[in-house]
């Protein structure tokens, strides 16, 4: 192992948001992060780059905004030349291993990692393409997900978690026992807490269900909603499924037990580590591709800016390099390619082919005094918009642009929960204009809406093309037991997501 290169296990959630967790002020029963918390740099306002899995984790892993590597949607294709956190730490001299989702497209399956140790869970062709020109995909969340909810004994998503913890736990050993002892880098992604809704007993019962906190809140009159929030309404069909108080707290407590269930698989890993002495060399960072609304103003799932849904939990451990601190500078995930190879001692500056859009975050965790005064930019161009929206963040206020939607402004200092919208505020006209020039200097609008445009049109013929005959395989450990439990076109995500649940008796 190179002078002053450390292992680093990185550990990646699906839709977990930081609110609940204790290390953020929340309710989970969550141990193992709650130490990691307490021993690590926690960043209290961390985002992802756009609340949707695909296009957040090719940003992340490109350190790019999503435009720029063209993620528009789940049904995009991260190009196999576009360098990638992998390949960077590649050249600084790690052993690179993915086990669990990166939702990857494509015929690239690897993206600058040695090896993956479980197949992709969802599709990999571009089935999951959405066209502008459509109400809704028939794949998308509904309201039978916040319906649909409680006890069960098994999931596909559990199935799937306990693969990756199991190979993750097995790589770790076997990099322990290696003689060359080169550093490692291992993602571990983890689906849980994504939906659907369904937590094993042991989890539930960690929580009192009349306890379980309600939604800070709860769905808005018609008129005071915004337009973005009600498309997404609509969009999930959150208004048609006769939602009940009832069904609310009920998946929110599942939820809160698929976050102990989250916590009880990094506790494994944790432990591991410590088994086989690498936790002395080795840096832990805990993030998630995004959060969910989880009820909040009638919303569930992703897909908006609202903190709920765009905020993430982020957690650098290295008790030996960096002393316990709480940071509160606006910070993304596309940080993170530099953050690592800052870590990894490669200089991005030297390597990279376009300077990537975020900075390392070594310096926040070194230096108690260190400062930071950068916005922090999301896009959404999938599903459920007409057009790219836009998300700004520069100190206290958030700007939400563009989308066929009036601008939304809010100061989340004074109003954390986001109640009340500044955009017309003329005391607020400034701070408006120049988050809208952020904005503008960022994104042509226009452009962008052209170019997501074309790229569905190119991906659907594709796609439809491959139908006649022979498909390609885009795919990876085709002969891997576990793959028979992966979603595969033509299987529809809402029947496949819940194939074999049942719930094992009455919740509360």
């Amino acid at each position: 192992m190179a002078e002053n290169q450390p292992d680093i296990l990185f550990i990646q959630a699906d839709q977990l948001k930081p609110q609940v967790l204790p290390g953020y002020g929340g309710k989970a029963v969550t141990p193992h992060l709650d130490r990691l918390c307490a021993e690590g740099v926690v960043f209290e306002n961390a985002y992802c780059n756009f609340p949707l899995c695909a296009p957040s984790r090719f940003s992340m892993l490109a350190g790019m905004l999503p435009s720029r590597v063209r993620a528009f949607d789940n049904g995009a294709e991260l190009s196999a030349a576009t360098p990638t956190m992998a390949h960077y730490l590649r050249l600084a001299g790690y052993h690179t291993t993915l086990s669990g989702k990166q939702h990857f497209v494509g015929p690239d399956m690897l993206h600058g990692f040695h090896e993956r140790l479980v197949p992709e869970l969802y599709p990999t062709d571009f089935h999951w393409t959405p066209s502008w020109d459509e109400v809704r995909m028939d794949s998308n969340n509904d309201s039978s997900g916040v319906t649909r909810s409680g006890v069960c004994v098994r999931s596909m998503q559990m199935d799937h978690d306990e693969t990756v913890l199991f190979r993750a736990v097995s790589r770790l050993h076997d990099f322990s026992r290696r003689p060359d002892r080169r550093p490692f880098f291992l993602l571990a992604s983890f689906t849980h807490p994504h939906e659907p809704y369904f937590a094993l007993r042991r989890h539930w019962e960690r929580y009192r269900h009349e306890d379980v906190p309600m939604p800070a809140t709860p769905l808005l009159p018609e008129p005071e909603r915004d337009r973005h929030s009600r498309r997404m309404l609509a969009h999930h069909g959150l208004l048609e499924g006769d939602i009940t108080r009832d069904h609310v707290r009920t998946a929110r407590h599942a939820y809160l037990a698929n976050c102990s269930y989250l916590d009880e698989m990094i506790g494994r890993l944790l432990d591991t580590l410590e088994a086989t002495g690498l936790s002395r060399t080795t840096v832990v960072l805990v993030t998630s591709d995004h959060g969910d609304m989880l009820g909040e103003r009638g919303m569930w799932f992703k897909k908006h800016f609202f903190d709920h849904a765009a905020r993430v939990p982020l957690i650098i451990h290295a008790p030996s390099r960096f002393a316990a601190a709480r940071r509160s500078e606006n910070v993304s995930l596309v940080d993170l390619l530099s953050t690592l190879c800052d870590l990894a001692r490669i200089s991005v500056a030297e390597r990279a082919p376009r300077p990537p859009d975020g900075a390392s975050l070594v310096p926040l965790c070194e230096d108690p005094a260190a400062a930071r005064d950068a916005p922090v930019f999301a896009e959404i161009t999938s599903e459920g918009v007409p057009s790219p929206m836009f998300m700004v963040r520069h100190g206290s206020f958030k700007l939400m642009t563009g989308g066929d939607a009036p601008d939304l402004l809010f100061d989340l200092r004074a109003d954390p929960e986001e109640r009340t919208d500044l955009a017309a505020d003329p005391a607020r006209r400034d701070t408006l204009a120049a988050l809208r020039r952020l904005a503008g200097e960022t994104w042509d609008a226009a452009a962008l809406e052209a170019e997501v445009r074309a790229s569905q049109r190119e991906r659907r013929l594709v796609q439809s093309a491959h139908g006649h005959g022979v498909a390609p395989a885009w795919d990876a450990l085709e002969s891997d037991p576990v793959w028979a439990s992966c979603l595969r076109a033509p299987d529809d995500y809402n029947d496949w997501a819940w194939r074999g649940i049942e719930p094992s008796t009455p919740c509360p």
